[in-house]
């Protein structure tokens, strides 16, 4: 290859304008650096190295894996129907095919792979004077090489490992390998990037990949790799079983998956629980916002004005998903059925047969509710002059008030967050509810499409995270009591009682308290899958109906919103697009796709 890609343009420019010599003028051609320069000057491997970081992707876009399974629903589709109807086929997965989820899609991520495998094919020839230097960036390049595949392997199954560079004269046909080597490179290269890279990232290299991100994608896979999803048969007859199941012996994956967990939290680095302020509601609302937390193990991190075309690099998270009464789009709204699983502040389950719990829904609930959604009364930031006038106390409003008392009485008025509502009525949610956790209330969603975006980080790895993953691992060791311990610090953080049960029941209430603390950070839809339980999960979208009426009364109703959901046992994983079959025959597709 004799040009690298445009990715150095701009800087090679800049540096040639600033040496105020005319001698660039010259360069054939001007929008490209040849492949020589690049592997011999070891401050353009490094910006090599930085553009692959965009491969990671994150999780601030504008349609989220929140809103393809059971946490939200993205009321723009952009393809998230598709997804929670399961009726992807090869030829059309929705949303999966699309920008925001660059990060997951195949010819994407093979695309970073194969720069990742052009960076090992050159690294060790690139005149490095400080040799500490070559080996950062090599590690750096391991963890994204276990990256990318984690991302492939969580969707696909067993994919094709491919350590080459390829030309247009080679063959292509690189067949799929089987799921057990798949989850095995992720881990070699994991460990590879662990073993040379520092516990932490500081000063100029902060948000690059370290120890602790290293080991704690190794707790993630292994995690997965001990699950029901890659164990049980729920595909019935298919030709090549090891693409899409491991098999062997359980214990020891569970064993391997608590070891990897355990690995991360005894990192001297020392993380903990982000509780600064010992206030639950205020902890937990900061651990998404603040861009250093004791408990963040590798985040990405954003500048205010990252430009808008880029979905890789766009952060307007308030703006995608800010209420319409706030000039915001309200894109990822959350459901009811999450909503529901939020527990009482007691520990008990809400229960909308419980006259107390059905008269005041969102009294006495787990503080992370409070820090995660926004609903009818839920206090946010000051209004835009544009709606001041209809809401002076800035709360989110999505009730109907009518001047009698039934609905066959005149409305007097619209919640200003409603579609019925006085400003940007397109863009109103159909839950009643907002999505408030990743938000930063200082920000103004009004502006961030000129420029004022925040700078929120993505946390990819956190130790609650981890803590839940040596929790699940526990409990399918049958170690109970170890499982409750870390469960119960969560749940501390939180505000919430302890868990006490056992067994079966311990099982589920981890289920949800995994669900609950790990809302709208891309762990639920994964889970769903390799718990085996889409056929539970998968209902229509439901949202609330408030009324209140002139004698004062104030009702709450349940309804159907307008996006059916379904399953299929086909989507436990993403069939491999058929434009990709069409290019490598030697690939076979995953099973109930045929």
């Amino acid at each position: 290859m004799k040009n690298i890609q445009r990715i150095l343009f701009i800087v090679m420019v800049s540096v040639l304008i600033n040496s105020c010599s005319t001698d660039f003028l010259n360069l054939t051609p001007k929008d490209s650096i040849s492949e020589s320069a690049v592997w011999g000057d070891p401050n353009l491997v490094e910006l090599f190295v930085n553009e692959m970081y965009r491969g990671l992707g994150h999780g601030h876009h504008e349609a989220e894996l929140s809103s393809m399974v059971d946490e939200s629903h993205f009321i723009h589709n952009y393809g998230t129907n598709q997804v929670v109807l399961s009726i992807i086929t090869p030829s059309d997965i929705g949303q999966w095919n699309r920008g925001n989820q660059n990060a997951y899609r195949w010819s994407r991520v093979y695309g970073y792979i194969r720069n990742a495998n052009m960076f090992m094919e050159n690294i060790d020839d690139v005149p490095f004077e400080d040799e500490a230097w070559r080996e950062r960036l090599k590690g750096e390049v391991y963890f994204l090489i276990a990256y990318y595949y984690h991302n492939l392997v969580r969707l696909h199954g067993g994919v094709p490992i491919v350590t080459k560079v390829y030309g247009l004269e080679d063959d292509y046909a690189v067949p799929r390998n089987s799921l057990k080597e798949c989850v095995d490179y992720i881990v070699e290269n994991a460990d590879k990037a662990a073993a040379i890279l520092p516990e932490v990232q500081e000063g100029a290299n902060l948000g690059r990949a370290n120890k602790g991100g290293a080991l704690a994608l190794k707790s993630r896979i292994l995690l997965w790799a001990a699950s029901d999803l890659v164990h049980e048969n729920w595909y019935g007859s298919y030709e090549q079983p090891g693409l899409v199941t491991i098999g062997g012996d359980r214990t020891a994956a569970w064993t391997a998956a608590k070891k990897a967990a355990f690995d991360v939290m005894s990192l001297p680095v020392g993380y903990t629980l982000h509780d600064e302020l010992g206030d639950p509601f205020q902890d937990y609302t900061d651990l998404f916002i603040h861009k250093s937390s004791s408990e963040h193990i590798f985040s990405r991190y954003f500048i205010k004005s990252s430009g808008w075309s880029d979905a890789d690099n766009n952060m307007q998270s308030p703006l995608y998903n800010g209420p319409n009464g706030y000039a915001a789009w309200a894109g990822n709204t959350p459901i009811q059925a999450l909503v529901d699983d939020y527990e009482m502040a007691d520990g008990t389950r809400f229960d909308w047969n419980n006259p107390v719990h059905a008269a005041a829904p969102y009294e006495n609930r787990d503080p992370r509710f409070y820090a995660s959604i926004l609903y009818d009364g839920a206090p946010w930031r000051q209004r835009p002059t544009s709606t001041a006038a209809f809401d002076p106390l800035n709360q989110i409003s999505i009730r109907t008030v009518y001047k009698g008392n039934d609905t066959n009485s005149e409305v007097a008025s619209y919640g200003v967050d409603t579609r019925q509502g006085p400003q940007q009525t397109w863009n109103g949610g159909y839950t009643g509810y907002y999505l408030r956790k990743t938000i930063d209330i200082a920000v103004d969603p009004e502006f961030t499409y000129s420029g004022a975006a925040p700078e929120t980080p993505w946390v990819f790895f956190r130790l609650g995270e981890i803590y839940l993953n040596y929790a699940e691992a526990c409990i399918e060791l049958g170690e109970d009591a170890e499982a409750k311990t870390y469960l119960n610090m969560i749940r501390k953080r939180a505000g919430m009682p302890d868990i006490t049960e056992t067994g079966d029941a311990l099982r589920e209430r981890y289920r949800n308290e995994r669900r609950i603390e790990m809302f709208n950070e891309q762990s639920r839809y994964f889970d769903v899958r390799r718990w085996l339980i889409g056929d539970q999960v998968y209902h229509n979208t439901k949202g609330i109906v408030i009324n209140e009426f002139s004698d004062g009364r104030v009702e709450y109703s349940v309804h159907e919103v307008s996006q059916p959901r379904g399953w299929d046992d086909k989507t436990n994983l993403l069939p491999i697009l058929q434009d990709e079959m069409n290019r490598n025959t030697t690939l076979i597709q995953n099973p109930l796709y045929q």
